[in-house]
């Protein structure tokens, strides 16, 4: 019987070329990324911050590597797992973080990006401090939460020198220790817990109590009982709470250093409840805890705990920015260099006139936001005049208000650059639309914030004084802008006169006018005109717009996306 089958010719299967890559972006792995951010560049140098650029370029070129980029996607793919118990059924209250999160936050620790403005402090101390922060930020945002706590831990712990004696120096550290050592670790990382469920911003309304372990009063020992709702970063060494203290030390809501572990090296009761499932941020973990009978030092003076940590918030605030901003630049770089490598219609995306437009939009709300940024951050060293820190208080709230705003359009306007490619995980501009909301609910939502800016107007009146005067630099310079700040003058002169009811509801429309004016006169004073006739004339002309890319005519756009 004849096999037919294997008598039959074999053909062979002849497949076309279909997997031949044609017509994507290469990698964007293995740059300077602070020598390719010239906004930056220009900014750090102008206040003050030359002096520290040959260690941004260092950061620049390691956050740039291929290997960075590939733990960043590593940290916020593997994300934070709780373990409660051990084996045994002991508490351990522990967050296990892949090692890729490790190496991120160790070399931001080994780089000062977290209190080199502390430790070496010189005019542009803030401001080469910011550049890093930004930096790291700009490719993994997550591990900069607890690196911005720490940094803004400081100047609370100096509020009580006896404690800061011990703490200070260990925040200082450029060593990082994941492991939640003994009293005897020579580093820390730092945490803040205010927020509980019943009450959220209202932080007065917390139900935690804390009870003297002795005598009680600032510098002692306290008993602390509650449940935080929200506790970022549960595996830092030390903790900022807010308690209601009791006893004769002193009543009322006061500011507590809670440590993991005591000085004997035993743990404190910390009582991790659970990890937040958050919409961003994921590498870092947020969680929800549980106090009982918890050890900690009380901070300031009693009843003034607000007053103690809001030194803390303040710095955190300025932090929001700086990632905002950092966010930004992630978003113009990406989309830029997608548009420089991909051709549609006939031409290269980035030649095609709507695509110019929208770049170049993009790239204008990026350059106002870190030029701010970095003025703010100078406004923060500590050769700042009155005037400068009237400036900052009430400029950092604005600032942070409008800048953090526009982080998640921005985000989103430079996703649809790549196409189908930016809504995909492979691609870093989906992490990064869903990270850019954070930073304006962190700290004091928009609601929050606006309500700051009028109590800065009614109980320190020289900020509006010195805010006026940071705008009056770029008088005369260009004629909308002057129409602006003087719409600005009456917007603030009608809001220190309306009602408080009135005062809150207009609260955000006023802010908005502060903040573009604020943006737009530095770009008038900093930048090349080209960005400051454009961006006055986007944001505040007869012809602007709502969405990104529509924009007037006459503006020289192709000179703005090859800047950035």
């Amino acid at each position: 019987m004849t096999d037919t089958f294997s008598s039959r010719r074999v053909t062979h299967p002849q497949p076309h070329a279909t997997h031949t890559v044609l017509n994507q972006s290469t990698p964007r792995v293995d740059v300077d990324e602070y020598g390719e951010d010239i906004v930056l560049r220009e900014a750090v140098q102008r206040h003050d911050g030359a002096w520290g650029e040959a260690e941004l370029h260092e950061i620049g070129t390691l956050v740039g590597s291929a290997q960075f980029q590939h733990d960043a996607q590593l940290a916020n793919t593997h994300t934070p797992e709780l373990h409660t118990f051990d084996q045994w059924g002991h508490r351990v209250d522990e967050v296990e973080y892949h090692p890729s999160y490790h190496r991120i936050i160790a070399a931001a620790v080994a780089h000062g990006a977290h209190t080199r403005s502390w430790a070496d402090p010189q005019p542009g101390s803030n401001v080469v401090r910011a550049a890093a922060f930004m930096k790291f930020g700009q490719i993994e945002a997550g591990h900069a939460c607890p690196v911005s706590m720490t940094h803004a831990v400081v100047p609370s712990l100096e509020l009580q020198p006896d404690v800061a004696a011990d703490w200070v120096p260990r925040a200082l550290s450029r060593a990082y220790d994941p492991a939640l050592g003994a009293g005897d670790k020579q580093s820390a990382i730092f945490g803040m817990s205010m927020t509980e469920k019943q009450g959220g911003s209202d932080v007065r309304a917390n139900t935690t109590v804390a009870r003297p372990a002795g005598r009680g009063g600032p510098g002692q020992d306290y008993l602390l009982t509650g449940h935080k709702w929200f506790c970022s970063a549960p595996m830092s060494d030390a903790f900022l709470v807010l308690a209601q203290a009791e006893g004769a030390g002193g009543e009322g809501l006061s500011c507590f250093l809670l440590p993991r572990v005591l000085p004997d090296g035993t743990r404190n009761v910390f009582r991790i409840q659970r990890l937040k499932d958050k919409l961003g941020n994921k590498s870092n973990a947020s969680s929800e805890i549980e106090l009982d009978g918890t050890v900690a030092t009380m901070v300031g003076e009693p009843g003034r705990g607000v007053r103690t940590i809001i030194e803390m918030v303040a710095r955190t605030r300025l932090d929001c920015i700086l990632g905002s901003a950092a966010g930004m630049r992630q978003s113009v770089a990406e989309a830029a260099w997608h548009a420089r490598h991909r051709s549609a219609f006939g031409g290269v995306l980035v030649e095609q006139p709507a695509m110019t437009a929208v770049l170049a939009d993009l790239a204008l709300e990026s350059e106002a936001a870190t030029v701010t940024a970095i003025r703010l951050a100078r406004a923060h060293d500590e050769d700042a005049s009155d005037q400068e820190k009237a400036f900052r208080r009430l400029a950092t709230a604005v600032a942070k208000y409008w800048i953090c705003k526009r982080g998640p359009h921005h985000a989103y306007e430079s996703l649809e650059c790549l196409g189908g490619n930016g809504y995909t995980e492979d691609f870093p501009l989906a992490r990064r639309y869903r990270e850019q909301p954070v930073m304006a609910v962190w700290e004091g939502s928009g609601n929050v914030i606006a309500l700051d800016v009028l109590r800065a107007m009614t109980r320190e009146p020289e900020c509006v004084a010195a805010f006026d005067a940071e705008l009056s630099l770029a008088r005369g310079a260009h004629s909308v802008l002057d129409a602006h700040h003087d719409r600005v003058r009456r917007q603030l002169g009608e809001l220190a006169t309306c009602s408080p009811v009135d005062a809150q509801r207009r609260a955000r429309v006023v802010v908005e006018s502060m903040a573009l004016a604020l943006e737009a006169s530095l770009l008038v004073r900093f930048s090349p005109a080209a960005v400051s006739d454009a961006f006055v004339a986007a944001r505040l002309g007869d012809d602007r717009a709502f969405e990104y890319g529509a924009l007037p005519t006459g503006l020289d756009l192709d000179a703005i996306v090859t800047r950035a």
